[in-house]
């Protein structure tokens, strides 16, 4: 056998692109998680989240905690009215109806993660209307 190693060599372009990637926002990769799926066909594999972004280096989030501009939405409750709930978690998540009623019935459970204040604002609104209760994170 050759005492030599296998090096992996990468072009130009893939390091660029690569390095890119890696320096993404948690909202970058959705948006271009969304633009592959609906312009290309191209989803995720099964399983999902499999791609987790990391920081950069040194930041000990002091930074984001002062300026938070991405927001989780987590249904908390459902009150009395669950069914009201369930039809508003399944239009918001785009689930199905058992899926949907599988959520609200497991809270606290995550509706809407990496959104923009308003939106968040948005989707708490209409999950408290229909009278289930929604942290924002």
């Amino acid at each position: 056998m050759s005492e030599e190693t296998a090096v992996a060599e990468y072009s130009a372009d893939t390091k660029d692109l690569g390095d890119k990637i890696a320096d993404m926002t948690l909202k970058q990769a959705k948006e271009l998680s969304d633009y592959l799926k609906d312009v290309h066909g191209i989803e995720p594999a099964a399983g999902g989240g499999a791609v987790v972004m990391a920081g950069p280096a040194g930041d000990d989030g002091a930074g984001a905690a002062a300026e938070q501009t991405e927001f989780d939405v987590v249904l908390t409750g459902f009150g009395d009215k669950k069914l009201n709930v369930v039809k508003v978690v399944k239009n918001l998540t785009g689930a199905s109806l058992m899926e949907a009623k599988k959520m609200v019935e497991s809270a606290p459970a995550t509706l809407k993660e990496a959104v923009s204040k308003e939106e968040a604002e948005k989707v708490k609104a209409e999950v408290e209307e229909a009278g289930g209760s929604v942290e924002l994170k």
